[in-house]
């Protein structure tokens, strides 16, 4: 995952984590921009939007997400103790 923030563009006032695809590199860019396709993820980790994104290469971070467990996740069974 990356973490984009007003340091990878103006435009992540409100960072968010995005899950790459792949980078784009028929697209014109500026030296040091790039152009790469991705989901963006929501708390929990799930994809919540397809994005094309413009960013500074030097403002990516790669950083875990702080997975948020929702309440649609399934609950974790114990087995039955036998005796």
């Amino acid at each position: 995952m990356i973490l984009l923030t007003t340091a990878a563009s103006v435009q992540f006032l409100h960072p968010i984590f995005v899950r790459v695809i792949r980078e784009l590199p028929e697209r014109h860019t500026y030296d040091g921009w790039l152009w790469f396709e991705g989901y963006q993820l929501n708390a929990a980790g799930d994809a919540v939007a397809h994005r094309e994104l413009y960013v500074m290469r030097a403002g990516v971070r790669l950083q875990d997400l702080p997975v948020q467990p929702t309440s649609k996740a399934k609950r974790r069974r114990h087995p039955a103790r036998v005796g």
